[in-house]
């Protein structure tokens, strides 16, 4: 049942992947942030059978909400543009599917 939402964050990897190969500092920390929130975020919802990409954008935002304590104004911008690069990535697939 979780099918799409795995093969969702597959398709992500590229997003991330393209930061650490061709991004700054920031864009370099803001993936790897940005990274671990993204897998914790799917795992746990795989584990609950869920695989609507609306509820990881929902998720993956409440996650970072809950922890914008650790990180500075700065860098919760860069990993929140980090974020828009992935919904735009995964809408721009859905779209040409």
């Amino acid at each position: 049942m979780a099918k799409q939402l795995s093969a969702l964050a597959d398709a992500l990897e590229v997003v991330f992947d393209e930061a650490v190969v061709n991004g700054d500092d920031n864009e370099l920390f803001a993936s790897g942030y940005l990274r671990g929130h993204f897998d914790l975020v799917v795992a746990q919802l795989e584990l609950q059978g869920e695989q609507a990409p609306e509820k990881l954008w929902e998720e993956l935002r409440l996650a970072l909400h809950n922890t914008r304590g650790e990180l500075n104004p700065q860098d919760q911008q860069h990993v929140k543009n980090m974020l828009e690069r992935l919904i735009a990535a995964a809408d721009n697939m859905a779209s040409i599917d």
